[in-house]
């Protein structure tokens, strides 16, 4: 700890990043890492008031060390600085996953994202094909946002989740699911690396504020 907090001292990003590698090395050895995540959470939300340069990446990073300590509403303040500090640049369209086994639901949640202005909207219905189609993008320096239902037949979503970011770490996953947020296997998926979380039934704002999350 002793190299984060001389960086801190220096006002360095480095910090975090020792603050998250800490984290990551007690979550291994079986311990809770949330304190470090909340230190490294809070000293992004520190420097990007001081570099407002950086403002954007600063706020986003500290959402996602809050979402990952389950912090979920720090974690939600810290995106809407985000996007207060986004820079006016034209974005590159990006291809949206939907994958559920529920026809109706994949109607629905196709409808929100054409409603929202997404025209490239590919649906799948188990984890397999989602990992061979999703892989296959990755490998073609695509970068889709993946809408993962955690409830599929065969591989279930947690696990496809964790494949493919063992594949690509900073893919953009939004977990969907009728479990609460706080139960063990959506808190673990969480943790792991996926960008937002949305409950069923869940409405077309609940749905935008997860993607643009996903789109920072």
């Amino acid at each position: 700890m002793s190299l984060a907090q001389k960086e801190m001292k220096n006002k360095s990003y480095n910090a975090c990043l020792y603050l998250m590698l800490a984290s990551e090395c007690k979550v291994r050895q079986g311990k809770d890492g949330k304190d470090e995540l909340l230190e490294a959470a809070k000293f992004y939300r520190d420097l990007a008031k001081k570099d407002k340069a950086n403002a954007n990446y600063a706020y986003y990073c500290a959402s996602r060390c809050f979402l990952k300590a389950g912090h979920y509403e720090d974690a939600m303040e810290s995106l809407d600085l985000a996007k207060k500090h986004t820079p006016n640049i034209l974005e590159e369209a990006r291809p949206v996953i939907v994958v559920d086994d529920s026809p109706a639901i994949t109607l629905r949640i196709k409808n929100f994202l054409e409603q929202l202005g997404y025209e490239e909207i590919q649906t799948i219905s188990d984890g397999k094909s989602a990992i061979n189609l999703i892989s296959k993008l990755v490998k073609s320096s695509i970068n889709p946002i993946v809408l993962l239902d955690m409830d599929l037949p065969g591989i279930k979503g947690d696990i496809v989740a964790k494949r493919l970011l063992e594949l690509k770490p900073d893919l953009s996953i939004i977990l969907i699911t009728a479990e609460e947020k706080t139960t063990p296997r959506v808190t673990k998926t969480i943790g792991i690396g996926s960008v937002a979380f949305i409950q069923k039934p869940f409405t077309i704002n609940e749905l935008k504020n997860a993607l643009d999350m996903a789109r920072l």
